[in-house]
C-alpha cells in the first residue's frame, strides 16, 4: 500500500499537481522534478501540511519561540542529535547551504531534539567546525513529535507561509550540485 501512495503522490509531483496557492508554489513543482542522488529522498508534499505551535529552547538560555517567528521565508528545518552518526556527516553540508542561501528569504534551522546537553551540542559544532548554524534544543521532543518526527535525521522545508510542504528522511548531501539548484528554483519566486 505504502508503494501505490509514493507512486501516485510522484505521479501528482510529475505532472505538476502540487497546490498553486501562490507563485512560489509553483516553483516547487519544476524543485520536484528536479531530484537526483540524495535528493531523490526529498518527497514533495501534494498539498501544503500544517507545522506545529509548539516551543523550542533558543540557543545560549536566549528563551523559546516557535516556528511562527520564521514566517515570511522558506526554512529548512533539520531535527538531529549529538549523538547521530549520520547528522555528524550532514551537519557541515546543512552549514555551506545556509552560507550561500542564508538571508531574507531562506534559512536553515537546526534543533537538536530529545536529549541533548547545550555543552554537548557547542562542542559538537566546535568539532566540525559549525558557527552559522543555530544551537536550538527541543528537548522534551513536543516539536518534534508535532511534527511526526520519527529517527534521526529529518529534514522539513518549510514555505513562506509556515506550511511543510516537503521532507526527506534520514541524511543528505545538502551541498550538492542538485540540492542547492532545487533550494535556487524554489527561491526563484520567494518574497522579499
Amino acid at each position: 500500500m505504502k508503494k501505490l501512495v509514493s507512486a501516485l503522490v510522484y505521479t501528482a509531483l510529475s505532472l505538476g499537481a502540487i497546490t498553486v496557492g501562490t507563485a512560489a508554489h509553483a516553483d516547487l513543482a519544476a524543485a520536484a522534478q528536479m531530484r537526483e542522488g540524495d535528493m531523490k529522498k526529498l518527497v514533495f508534499h501534494a498539498t501544503p501540511q500544517d507545522t506545529s505551535n509548539a516551543e523550542f529552547f533558543l540557543a545560549d538560555d536566549a528563551g523559546t519561540t516557535t516556528l511562527e517567528n520564521y514566517r515570511g521565508k522558506y526554512v529548512l528545518l533539520n531535527f538531529w542529535a549529538t549523538w547521530c552518526a549520520p547528522c555528524r556527516v550532514e551537519m557541515p553540508h546543512l552549514s555551506e547551504l545556509q552560507t550561500e542561501f542564508g538571508g531574507d528569504d531562506f534559512e536553515v534551522l537546526t534543533i537538536a531534539t530529545g536529549r541533548n546537553s547545550p555543552t554537548g551540542i557547542k562542542k559538537f559544532f566546535e568539532e566540525i567546525g559549525i558557527n552559522n548554524l543555530p544551537r536550538h534544543q527541543d528537548p522534551k521532543q513536543a516539536l518534534a513529535s508535532q511534527m511526526a518526527i520519527f529517527g534521526l535525521p529529518i529534514t522539513v522545508l518549510i514555505d513562506p507561509e509556515g506550511k511543510e510542504v516537503a521532507r526527506l528522511r534520514g541524511d543528505a548531501d545538502w551541498a550538492s550540485d542538485n540540492a542547492k539548484a532545487i533550494i535556487e528554483t524554489i527561491l526563484a519566486r520567494a518574497p522579499s
